[in-house]
């Protein structure tokens, strides 16, 4: 390792701490019973916030619980039972298509095996790694939403646009174990200071190792 890369790794280490000591370690903010559920809960919260997706859940879960009813559920209900949280038609599609795989091939239950997940209908990389991280205490990658490679880039932990590209960024400066909550908290960060169109420099608890922070 040049001292480039162990600079940057250690300024990493320490945003990571600071925003630990700021948010705790955190828990997964949207509601499930089982790893079916949150599978379906993270697919719905594509382009939709963690809040409206729990409004949606309850009532959708106690209709349509598992995958065996999700499979034969009529497909204008569960549009229906979803609208609220925008692209409906083509979660709803995916939902069904998922959990008539996973009812003819995985005794309806989610497959614990990452490279598995990213194959089945609407599980791409972030849905696959929230699945394994959340339900399994698995961390194969790091989960990157909108927050995750906006707040990557200003912190100039990647210079891409492309989920993957930050990705694999952000898993070459963080060892393992900081994986799964890496990017809760960036999340949780994203939310609370570093908002996209109004962040809160003056605020930040890692202003100072942010090379995009402005000016007090």
């Amino acid at each position: 390792m040049n001292s480039r890369d162990a600079t940057l790794r250690q300024r990493a280490l320490k945003v990571f701490r600071y925003l630990e000591k700021e948010f705790g370690r955190p828990a997964c903010p949207l509601h499930f019973k089982t790893t079916e559920q949150l599978t379906v809960a993270v697919i719905l919260s594509a382009q939709c916030t963690d809040d409206r997706v729990n409004l949606v859940t309850p009532v959708l879960f106690e209709r349509l619980p598992d995958m065996p009813t999700l499979a034969t559920a009529d497909l204008s209900e569960l549009e229906k039972l979803i609208y609220s949280t925008g692209f409906y038609r083509n979660k709803a599609r995916n939902i069904q298509a998922l959990a008539r795989i996973l009812v003819a091939e995985h005794g309806g239950k989610i497959p614990r095996d990452f490279e598995t997940l990213v194959t089945l209908p609407g599980i791409g990389r972030k849905t696959a790694n929230v699945v394994m991280a959340e339900a399994f205490g698995e961390a194969p990658g790091i989960t990157v939403d909108t927050h995750v490679k906006r707040i990557a880039k200003l912190l100039n932990f990647s210079k891409s646009d492309n989920a993957v590209v930050v990705e694999r960024d952000l898993m070459q400066i963080y060892p393992k174990k900081y994986w799964r909550d890496l990017p809760l908290l960036l999340i949780f960060h994203g939310r609370k200071t570093c908002i996209a169109r109004r962040p809160k420099c003056a605020d930040c608890r890692i202003r100072r190792f942010c090379p995009s922070a402005k000016p007090a």
